[in-house]
């Protein structure tokens, strides 16, 4: 997130002839950068660069939250959607998605699938899978993606589910066999990699990113940044540098369409948690 945002923050500081500060608040599944960014001034110089958690997952994984995620925020910009990619060490024996399945229901709870821990968007998606497929993968956290890759790699864990950023070099390299990507389309350079959708039907998960504002900035300068955002996700240079990082964009979109889909994603969310029995924190 700090990397993508300092790219297009860079990229914007060049357009507008002024510095972009990127103010990196990390910690407690965002909920400390989110608060942070409702609390700024709404005077069109404080904007969130948002992702999927604290819109529209933390309200139905924690029990309170410092901000309200529909009230505090007014939309901006789309800035891009990041599938995850279910993957396996070389060695395996799963070639495909549905051979894995098939793995898993022949030996329920023994096949174990490394992530970065159950509220985890990658974990969350892991137990979707579960749910989805009918089978019982046994989830193993992590606290870094470093860690997932190596002990998958060494054939600690069988299964690992990460963003296609973090792994596409290792599928590259042949230390891992991609098997799908999480989201509704396939993606530009794992094109031979098939959607978890492809089996199961419907299936369409993964992480994206945002750019909002405190609510009661001023409408002319939002529709001034989302039309500069716009612009620099156009430029090949930035398209190239972000799919690097594992964020595919399609351009900003409307504030308007960005609104409607927050109003989808949260909807599809509460359903979503209570399926795969998230408690509130």
């Amino acid at each position: 997130v700090d990397i993508a945002a300092r790219v297009l923050g860079d990229r914007l500081s060049r357009m507008w002839g002024q510095q972009v500060v990127v103010d990196n608040r990390p910690g407690g599944q965002a909920v400390i950068g989110a608060q942070a960014a409702a609390r700024s001034a709404p005077d069109g110089y404080n904007f969130f660069f948002a992702t999927t958690a604290p819109l529209v997952i933390n309200p139905y994984t924690f029990k309170s939250l410092p901000y309200d995620p529909v009230k505090d925020f007014v939309p901006v910009a789309m800035l891009g959607s990041a599938p995850f990619v279910i993957a396996v060490p070389s060695g395996s024996s799963a070639r495909s998605l549905s051979e894995l399945l098939a793995l898993a229901r022949s030996q329920p709870g023994k096949i174990a699938i490394a992530n970065q821990g159950p509220r985890s968007l990658g974990g969350m998606i892991s137990q979707i899978l579960n749910v989805s497929a009918g089978v019982n993968l046994l989830q193993v956290p992590y606290n870094t993606p470093a860690m997932v890759v190596q002990d998958t790699i060494g054939g600690r864990t069988q299964v690992l589910m990460l963003s296609t950023g973090t792994l596409t070099a290792f599928i590259k390299r042949g230390d891992l066999r991609a098997l799908a990507v999480t989201g509704a389309n396939r993606v530009a350079g794992l094109e031979h990699v098939p959607t978890v959708g492809e089996t199961i039907k419907g299936f369409d998960y993964g992480g994206w990113y945002a750019l909002l504002a405190p609510s009661g900035a001023p409408a002319g300068i939002l529709r001034r940044v989302n039309r500069d955002v716009d612009r620099v996700l156009a430029e090949p240079e930035i398209v190239q540098r972000l799919r690097e990082f594992g964020i595919y964009t399609e351009g900003a979109g409307t504030p308007e369409a960005l609104g409607q889909f927050l109003q989808v994603e949260r909807s599809r969310w509460s359903r979503t948690v209570r399926e795969i029995g998230m408690e509130r924190e």
